[in-house]
This record gives C-alpha cells, structure tokens and sequence, in this order.
C-alpha cells in the first residue's frame, strides 16, 4: 500500500492532508523519515510513526476501553463529555463506533471497532453474547433477590421476564450479574424488579474477554487475536 493511502487508512486525515503529512517529512517508517507519498510499503506487522508518535497498522481497529464514570457513549453527548474524547483522533475519522452502549455512570469494559460485521455480531440478541457485571447495591443481597434475578423478573413495559444466565453475592452489598440481552438500563432494572438498587455498575467480561487488570480507567488497548478469540467464547 502506498503510503499516502495507508494514512487515509488509518485516519489521520484527508488523502490531500495525509500528502501534506509525508511532504512535511512529519512521517516515518521504521524509523526512517519519508517523502514520497506514492512510496509502497507491506502493512503486515508495519509501525509507522507521525510527529514521532509510533502507529501500528490495523486493517480494521478492534479496541477496549475500561470506561470512567461521567462519559456518554456518543458522537454527540447530550450532558457529558463522549468516550471518543478519551481516544486518539484516528479513530473518530475511521469512523469507529461504541459495540453497544454503557450508561454516563457505568464503568468497565467497552468495545469499538470500525468493522460493522463485528460490531452487529456483538449487539445482536440473537448472538447471545454473555456481559458479566459487578453491582454494588444499596441494600443487602439475600437469596431470595438471587433466586429472582435467576428465575426472571418482569422489567416495566416489557411482556416477558427477563432472566440472569447467573446472579452470584460477592458480598452484603456486591452482585455479579451474568446476562445475555442488552436492554435500556437492564442490569439495574433487573435489580430494581428483585428489590433493591444499584448505586455503582461496573462490566468485567464480554463473552470470555475480561477487562484487563493492567488496563486503568480511562486508558483503551488494541485487541489482538488472542483477545478476539476470547470474546468469541461463550463458554
């Protein structure tokens, strides 16, 4: 790929402003600056860098994200800063979209991507994808609120109930949620219909992927194979 067309690729910018990038010898390739934006280079395994700032390139970008609190998942927030604040320009120029949504108060993990396949693949229903929460309650846990969240409980305005695939007490006030669906505020509405209240959610798991212990609030990673592979585990 030449190397103009490999930074429209990957985001930085307008095929007339990516020219601007390498005439302004802004761009190197293993370590060497470049000048010539028709100059071919094989993407497998390449790091570039712009300003000095190393890129690797993703044919398409797959990223986590451990989420803070007061962040809305959208281009266009309504009360909060967006999530997309938290993350490299590139990424808002190839047009990578949230995989589902977290509340401006929920915390955890949140995947992006630029690949629509993937991304309807990780927000189907159909797919049932498990998404492993941690609730800290403001009333104790009891059995009888574990039984219900696993039996199913009726959400308002819903004809069905909806069921936890599991409801483990991590402690008096500290619930681990397994479901598979994603509906609007469904976690606290499940807690809500079992008699009691979230104060504090957190997300720890997709599928077999868990929010990496190394990964601090607010910092996003590359997924790589291992970690797509993860997700994709169900089990």
């Amino acid at each position: 790929m030449n190397l103009e067309s490999l930074l429209f690729s990957q985001g930085f910018g307008t095929r007339r402003q990516c020219r601007g990038l390498v005439a302004d010898a802004r761009v190197a390739v293993a370590g060497a600056i470049c000048t010539d934006p028709l100059a071919d280079f094989d993407t497998a395994g390449l790091v570039f860098s712009v300003d000095g700032v190393a890129w690797p390139f993703h044919e398409r970008a797959y990223i986590a994200l451990n989420k803070p609190a007061g962040y809305e998942c959208s281009r266009d927030p309504q009360h909060h800063l967006s999530v997309f604040h938290l993350l490299p320009p590139q990424f808002g120029e190839r047009n990578v979209q949230c995989v589902g949504r977290l509340d401006q108060d929920t915390t955890g993990l949140l995947l992006l991507s630029d690949d629509g396949q993937f991304v309807h693949a990780f927000t189907s229903p159909k797919r049932k994808v498990p998404k492993v929460y941690l609730a800290t309650t403001r009333h104790p846990i009891d059995e009888t609120q574990l039984n219900a969240l696993r039996d199913g409980v009726l959400l308002h305005g819903e004809r069905a109930p909806s069921a936890a695939v599991a409801a483990l007490a991590r402690g008096t006030h500290e619930l681990e949620l397994t479901v598979l669906e994603g509906k609007y505020h469904q976690v606290k509405r499940m807690v809500a219909a079992a008699g009691n209240r979230v104060e504090a959610l957190h997300r720890e798991r997709i599928g077999g992927y868990a929010l990496p212990a190394s990964l601090a609030p607010g910092q996003w990673q590359w997924l790589d194979r291992a970690a797509l592979d993860a997700l994709c585990n169900n089990g």
